[in-house]
């Protein structure tokens, strides 16, 4: 069985469209329409209806799907076996959106070597939508993300709570020093909202980036202020690269992990355990943050954006 046919037929179920399957899996919409003709003819079933408003799966096509499912779940499980090197008894392949892995998964990752050094490790990176493919095909077992998608199969917990800070390459007295150099960080639409009620001074910005914690590379090479994590934001501020700006509000930003319920028990202990340890680190170093931006506010209560 081509694995590039089962790919396509489940982006297509999933987005219920060609062209947003097309964008989804970088080819072309004639590559898709072709892909399931040709898995339409293997399996001799009509696996779509197609209609102007998009497609839907057939009945043959609801019954596929969970085949489907597992056709891809056991070539990864084999694939991952197989590529398991000489001298390591077991892999686990873990995924994060990039601003998750800076001192929270590479850490994670120092903690499991250290815990388990028979465990192979493998690291993927992608925004949510791509993670949730990766988590249901088996091409990861577990991943850290600020927007988890629950699905069958999943299990979605809370991890750690992160805090977007207001920080500036440049002193600031505070939210109203840095108009003229603020950068609309894109954290959403909760963020979106309460930055708009809060921080109108500030919504006129006319860059605006959606680069997560990668925004801090843009900040400490400029003139510019923007809200970021507190622990990407960490070790610049330590450096002076960066510099908290007093009296403005944090924005709670929660993340999560969500596993695979087909993680051998031992296995989702180790990494759950060493997860633990890491998140409680990191959420020690981030109240750190707050402490300062606490003590740079003079006494002032830190405010939450978005509750003002």
């Amino acid at each position: 069985m081509d694995l590039a046919l089962i790919r396509t037929f489940l982006a297509v179920a999933e987005t219920g469209s060609f062209v947003a399957a097309s964008g989804r899996l970088f080819v072309t919409q004639s590559a898709v329409s072709l892909r399931v003709q040709r898995l339409e003819d293997s399996l001799g079933r009509t696996l779509f209806t197609r209609s102007k408003a998009g497609v839907l799966l057939t009945p043959a096509g609801t019954a596929f799907e969970r085949y489907a499912l597992s056709l891809l779940k056991l070539w990864e499980e084999a694939r991952q076996q197989v590529a398991v090197p000489e001298g390591f008894g077991r892999a686990l392949t873990i995924g994060a959106q990039y601003s998750l892995w800076p001192r929270l998964g590479f850490r994670w990752i120092d903690a499991m070597r250290a815990a388990a050094p028979d465990l192979a490790l493998r690291a993927e990176i992608g925004m949510p939508d791509r993670l949730t493919r990766f988590l249901i095909e088996g091409v990861v077992q577990v991943a850290l993300t600020y927007t988890p998608q629950a699905r069958p199969g999943l299990t979605v917990a809370p991890l750690i709570e992160d805090e977007l800070l207001l920080v500036a390459s440049f002193p600031a007295a505070g939210p109203g020093d840095v108009r003229d150099a603020y950068v609309f960080m894109d954290w959403g639409p909760e963020f979106t909202q309460a930055h708009a009620t809060d921080l109108p001074d500030l919504a006129a910005s006319g860059l605006t980036l959606s680069l997560g914690a990668l925004g801090a590379d843009f900040l400490v090479n400029r003139r510019a202020a923007a809200y970021l994590p507190a622990r990407a934001a960490q070790s610049h501020i330590e450096a002076g690269r960066l510099h908290l700006v007093p009296d403005a509000p944090v924005f709670p930003y929660p993340a999560w992990v969500v596993w695979r319920d087909d993680i051998e028990p031992d296995l989702a202990e180790l990494a759950a355990r060493t997860l633990r340890e890491t998140a409680a680190r990191a959420d020690a170093a981030q109240d750190g943050v707050l402490e300062h931006l606490a003590r740079l506010s003079e006494g002032a209560a830190v405010t939450v954006l978005g509750e003002g």
